[in-house]
């Protein structure tokens, strides 16, 4: 469920193929997202949620792998 909502914010954000986006996709890499569109992906992911993620934390985040577990991490501690 974490990784669909995320690929959906990544495909609307950057306009990418939702099949090319695995766990192992870096956002600056691979999918040539700027900080700005990490951002915006996160507020997405934020409001489809009801979560809230802390900056330090999304800031360490190289890949959709490493968003997924932080977005799970904080969801199981809502």
């Amino acid at each position: 469920m974490v990784l669909d909502v995320l690929k959906e914010q990544i495909v609307e954000i950057l306009n990418v193929d939702k099949n090319e986006i695995t766990e192992k996709t870096t956002f600056i890499g691979d999918l040539c997202a700027d900080s700005l569109d990490v951002y915006q992906i996160i507020v997405g992911v934020e409001d489809a949620l009801d979560i809230s993620l802390e900056g330090e934390d999304v800031e360490t985040i190289q890949n959709v792998g490493e968003a997924v577990l932080l977005i799970e991490k904080v969801m199981a501690n809502k």
